[in-house]
């Protein structure tokens, strides 16, 4: 029973010294800083229509069919714009980007996120007298060789 007791005491001190600890804190700091809650950024999303583009002759293989469909990941609404405003030129450069691809290199993971790379790259490059658009992300909603 006094063990009990002690506990008690023990237990009710420790309560009471880390309510004066907090108060201690709160007084010597002031009052605890207030952070502001940044709302997340929406994506903004660029679909394409889909590519099915002759890929460039392997070794072995001769007719080879690349079927493409892409989504771009842009950093704002006025890239997305630009995209659209200069649409025929975007899809000419990928066009041209696609159609140089062999079917080997496409197959392998490697490849497919090498490709990624060489979009954003490309149209980074200026579509007028501004500049290019800043592609955060390539999303494949279509990807079949033949």
């Amino acid at each position: 029973m006094l063990l009990a007791i002690a506990a008690c005491g023990i237990a009710a001190w420790t309560l009471y010294e880390m309510k004066n600890m907090q108060a201690r804190l709160l007084s010597e700091n002031g009052l605890p800083e207030v952070t502001e809650v940044v709302e997340p950024i929406a994506p903004v999303y660029v679909p394409l229509d889909t590519f099915t583009v002759s890929l460039k002759p392997g070794s072995e293989e001769y007719d080879r069919v690349l079927y493409i469909g892409l989504t771009l990941r842009v950093g704002n609404e006025e890239d997305k714009s630009r995209i659209e405003k200069y649409l025929p030129e975007v899809r000419s450069r990928l066009l041209m980007l696609f159609s140089g691809r062999s079917a080997e290199e496409l197959s392998v993971n490697e490849g497919k996120s090498q490709l990624i790379q060489d979009i954003k790259q490309i149209l980074s490059t200026p579509l007028d007298e501004k500049s290019g658009v800043t592609v955060t992300d390539v999303l494949f909603n279509a990807f079949i060789l033949r």
